[in-house]
């Protein structure tokens, strides 16, 4: 810049740390304040051969005394001045430079490759836009001279050089912006972004590469077309069926309102559902709730939407077992997607409503709806959905399910429209096997059978003696070029009839995807810790394997992935397989028509059969229900009668469900009086039945029972003539618990006793405290095996134990054989045998070794921690409605966490990545993946390596982590943005002066 003019220009960037303003005297001082004879204003030195003027902090008052930024435009103007000097200086000295040197003809290019953190926000994004136009234009020029580009929204034709902006006026608008930003960051802002910076950070990293640019509203349902696109990215899904765009464009649908519908499994129900989620989430910008019946189903779900969540910018949050916040995080911008199980769904519109949040929830999703019928579980569903028509009119509800029988009923309670449709991507066709003959099940016909086939298959007289029910010759046929099922009514019969399966089968078998298999057996082992079933060690070999609840979560995921890609071509199960995963087959066979020693219901039969034909892959689907001539009249029945009807089980176990109902009703604050609570069960399937249910009763006589038997229980309290209802303490802490009435009183006196002498040497009796009463039933103790436990307590945990009811001397009597006189509460030996089983896990956490030493199934043990973490949930939320409870709540929040994983506690921070379980988060720690921070933005190649070339599950592992830190950052910025809003009830003078 010398040779243009001879003139020296210094910008000196200072730190953003607070300068007294009398030692740092600047151009931007007003004329006043600035030194000089009389206070009279200096000639400008920006282009001056004086030392170089040095700007103030960002930190600091830019303006001083000034009224505007351009009431004083002599820093403005001399900029001006000397830019159009250089730029004619530069325009001389560039006709006498070489063609290959490239300059800049912008001042602000003496900036160079400083760093930028010194700015302020508007400089840097100033700078950033320069330097990246300027990097633009060289590259499309050829390395030819280019003005760097100043505005980016200003849009020019190809080859035509932009209009360039004057320094005076990118100062103008560079100061704008600063006057327009805070002077200084308050204290607690800082203290606050020091805290949530490190994981907003890294998920809104892990976001970049996912969020769509800008999503149009195309015609897909209503949705942006950004829907369909990754609908087919994601899921491979092309089109819809035609039921589902039928479905989809109901006026109902259009409308809004409630809808019910039923299809055949494997029918496409739960993609009609998601399509209405999504339209919910963006286009109303509403909250959706999710519910399904079981714990795996909601974790699978959670991993589908992971990534549509962050395609479209919208949260996924699991409600099952321990996990879930009450109430949920209230997020400003992004809006969240709910998936919980029935127990869960309750609790989470309990907390909406008490918060005065339950409009933020735009749509309700039920699968499964015929589970209404099903008992306690359909008492909490009806609940959650009568709480919801009550108390909001603008929250839709969507109900599917593929078995419906009293849909009318349905249609009632939920004030829904109906639309039925009998399509099947695959046809189904239905069997019976009787003897060695197969009959196909034909309703026209008068015995519901018809002639089909003899099963031609050569029998020695051991095989036929092996298996009476050609079970082996049903299996050849399809195996192992197509895949099939076995559905055994136990789970001894499942092992037994694969193991047998497995004995006479062709050593071909054993060259058919030798090394997938292989690998699947030592991932078993690896789950196993070194230990694998004997029998899946036999049988996985041949490319079979059973399924049931013995087995470990991850021994089960680790089968049901093996099916699925076809290294296992044949699987043994329970009647639990069916309502739980979705793994169709070419054909399925029912080993029984029994479940354990009940008779099959026909919603049952038709969920088994559901599994046969798998769309896209096979033409048709094949079921063989096999029967002994016995049970020919009921299985006719079984095959042609309707499907059964639901009913309210409000009223069902004494009751029960229509005092947890009543309770919460009051707690809730929806109802005060009996008149008010008939009011509401005007809106519940219980009075849409109540000629068939309430016939030794009314409904009236009912609620006044109820009410008298909360009020003898301490749970609610009633005052004035008309009997002003109010909860109490205790019945607060019930409810908002989600505690089981018939434990509520036992839970407060055990809580009650552990204050006067809690053990913290150990966690014996804090687990002990969080037992499932209902749990105990589940376990007959071995009296030798609960000795040899308690003679390794130590003294305080054995006197511990005493101290609860379970005397040293009992259990030594009982392994004794001898009889005991002195009456023993069993439920208190039960739940502590059970402490000892969980104690020994959380000490040893291999469920393997647990499972020998105590006698029970690896599955019951972890079925037994999934209840035990869920209830100490439970326990927490209880303890904190009840002031004498507080020495328990930090210790239960600890305790929920260990029971809800069981690892090691550097495993934890990846067990809390859905989709991610022990064995698996022990091949990610070796591999280097130690946080969620790590899978999110991991390779997916070097992620795929770390679990076994599983590029699918990698890619769903990888959005889980990125959804779970999203929602973590999202939590904490919203707890940030609560506590530096201005409070709504600030004391003023007015209020002060009421006061």
């Amino acid at each position: 810049m010398k040779a243009a003019g001879e003139q020296d220009v210094q910008i000196k960037r200072v730190s953003s740390r607070k300068r007294s303003r009398d030692s740092q005297k600047t151009l931007l001082t007003p004329t006043g304040k600035r030194g000089g004879a009389n206070g009279t204003r200096r000639p400008s030195r920006v282009m001056s051969d004086g030392p170089a003027a040095q700007y103030c902090s960002d930190s600091e008052d830019l303006f001083g005394d000034y009224d505007s930024l351009l009431e004083d435009s002599s820093l403005l103007a001399g900029l001006d001045e000397a830019e159009q000097t250089a730029q004619k200086d530069f325009t001389a000295l560039r006709r006498r430079q070489p063609p290959e040197d490239v300059l800049t003809d912008s001042i602000l290019d003496l900036l160079g490759d400083e760093p930028l953190e010194d700015l302020p926000a508007s400089q840097r994004q100033l700078k950033e836009l320069t330097d990246g136009a300027a990097e633009s234009d060289r590259l499309q020029g050829g390395g030819k001279t280019s003005a760097p580009l100043r505005d980016p929204e200003r849009s020019t034709e190809e080859g035509t050089r932009r209009p360039r902006r004057s320094v005076a006026d990118q100062m103008k608008r560079t100061m704008l912006c600063n006057a327009a930003a805070p002077s200084s960051v308050s204290r607690s802002a800082a203290l606050k972004e020091a805290v949530v910076s490190k994981e907003i950070g890294v998920a809104m990293r892990a976001l970049e590469a996912v969020r769509p640019e800008s999503p149009d509203l195309g015609p897909f349902f209503g949705l942006p077309t950004r829907v369909k696109e990754l609908m087919f990215k994601l899921r491979g899904i092309k089109s819809l069926y035609a039921w589902q765009e039928t479905c989809l464009n109901l006026d109902c649908v259009q409308q809004r309102r409630n809808l019910i519908y039923s299809l055949p499994t494997s029918g496409g129900k739960t993609l009609v559902a998601e399509i209405l989620v999504l339209r919910e989430l963006l286009c109303r910008r509403k909250d959706c709730l999710f519910i399904l019946p079981y714990i795996s189903l909601v974790q699978e779900k959670v991993r589908g939407l992971a990534s549509l969540g962050l395609e479209l910018d919208f949260m996924v949050e699991e409600y099952a077992g321990s996990k879930g916040r009450f109430p949920p995080v209230k997020r400003r911008n992004n809006k969240s997607v709910y998936i919980a199980t029935i127990e869960k769904a309750h609790s989470l519109v309990n907390s909406l409503i008490e918060t005065g949040r339950v409009d933020d929830l735009g749509l309700v999703v039920v699968d499964e709806l015929h589970m209404l019928g099903d008992g306690s579980r359909g008492a909490i569903i009806e609940m959650t959905l009568a709480k919801v028509l009550h108390t909001t009119k603008s929250t839709q509800i969507i109900g599917m399910s593929a078995t419906l029988g009293n849909i009318k009923d349905l249609q009632a309670f939920l004030k829904a429209d109906n639309y039925t449709n009998d399509f099947r991507p695959v046809q189904l066709k239905e069997y019976v096997k009787l003897n060695d003959t197969i009959y196909e099940v034909d309703q026209t016909e008068e015995e519901c059978f018809k002639f089909s086939r003899v099963l031609n298959f050569k029998y020695s007289s051991a095989m036929k003696k092996t298996d009476p029910d050609h079970i082996i010759a049903l299996v050849t046929e399809v195996i192992p070029a197509h895949s099939c099922l076995v559905f055994c009514p136990t789970k001894k019969n499942c092992e037994n009839v694969v193991a047998m399966i497995c004995k006479y089968l062709k050593k071909e078998f054993l060259l058919l995807r030798e090394e997938e298999r292989a690998l699947l057996l030592r991932e078993l082992k690896a789950s196993g810790r070194g230990s694998v079933c004997p029998v899946l060690r036999r049988t996985v070999p041949y490319g079979l394997a059973y399924h049931h609840s013995g087995l470990t979560a991850e021994e089960r995921r680790l089968l049901e992935e093996a099916y699925s890609s076809g290294v296992l071509c044949l699987l043994t199960c329970t009647s639990t397989l069916a309502a739980g995963v979705n793994l169709p087959a070419r054909r399925v066979i029912l080993r029984s028509p029994f479940v354990a020693a009940d008779f099959l219901r026909r919603s049952q039969y038709k969920q088994m059969v559901g599994r046969a034909g798998r769309a896209g892959i096979d033409s048709t689907g094949e079921s063989v229900l096999i029967l002994q001539d016995k049970d020919r009249v009921l299985a006719r029945t079984l095959l042609c009668a309707p499907m059964e009807s639901c009913f309210s089980g409000l009223l069902l176990s004494n009751e029960k469900g229509l005092l947890s109902l009543i309770l919460s009703l009051v707690g809730l604050n929806i109802s005060s009086s009996v008149d008010q609570l008939l009011d509401f069960l005007c809106g519940t399937l219980l009075f849409v039945q109540r000629g068939h249910l309430c016939a030794d009763t009314s409904l009236t006589e009912a609620v006044r029972r109820c009410v008298d038997l909360l009020q003898s229980k301490d749970l609610l309290t009633g005052s004035g003539a008309e009997q002003q209802l109010q909860v109490t303490k205790l019945g607060r802490a019930t409810y908002k618990g989600s505690v089981d009435l018939a434990y509520s009183s036992v839970l407060y006196k055990d809580l009650s006793l552990g204050l006067e002498g809690l053990l913290l040497s150990s966690c014996l009796h804090l687990v002990y405290l969080v037992t499932p009463y209902n749990m105990v039933a589940q376990c007959k103790p071995d009296w030798m095996v609960y000795f040899r436990q308690f003679m390794l307590l130590s003294a305080a945990e054995q006197k511990m134990s005493a101290a609860v009811g379970v005397p040293e001397s009992f259990i030594t009597r009982k392994a004794a054989g001898q009889t005991v006189r002195k009456t023993v509460n069993m439920q208190v030996v039960g739940r502590m045998y059970l402490a000892l089983v969980l104690s020994s896990l959380l000490k040893e956490s291999s469920v393997w070794n647990v499972a020998e030493r105590f006698q029970l199934s690896r599955g019951f043990l972890q079925s037994l921690l999934s209840c035990c973490s869920a209830f100490c949930s439970c326990v927490l939320h209880f303890t904190q409605e009840l002031e004498e409870f507080w020495p328990f709540r930090a210790l239960l929040v600890d305790l929920t966490r260990r029971l809800s994983y069981c690892v090691a506690a550097e495993l934890v921070p990846l067990m809390e990545v859905a989709g991610v379980l022990e064995s698996r988060a022990r091949q990610l720690y070796g591999a280097g993946f130690r946080t969620p921070a790590h899978l999110a933005n991991a390779d997916v190649d070097l992620l795929a390596n770390a679990i076994g070339d599983l590029r699918g599950r990698a890619h769903q592992i990888r959005a889980s982590a990125r959804m779970l830190l999203n929602e973590k950052a999202a939590a904490l910025q919203e707890e940030v943005d609560e506590l530096l809003m201005k409070p709504s009830d600030l004391p003023t003078a007015e209020t002060q002066r009421l006061i």
